[in-house]
């Protein structure tokens, strides 16, 4: 598992172990917090397409799937 400080999320830079649609570089474009101001979800934007999409901001600690930084 990676840790992750959620207060250094914004404009991280993450890899896609498995890439689709040749998106494999993706950088944390906002976070969502809750009512008590705690990050709850990140939305991480593609590189290669701007696309985006939310993700739970704990996902990101799988490494299966996800590599901080852009390898």
């Amino acid at each position: 598992m990676i840790r992750i400080n959620p207060n250094k999320l914004y404009l991280s830079k993450w890899t896609a172990v498995t890439p689709k649609n040749k998106e494999k570089h993706f950088i944390v474009v906002k976070l969502v917090k809750d009512e008590n101001e705690a990050i709850v979800q990140c939305i991480l934007e593609s590189v290669f397409s701007k696309r985006q999409f939310i993700l739970d901001w704990q996902d990101l600690k799988q490494e299966a799937h996800w590599l901080m930084g852009w390898k």
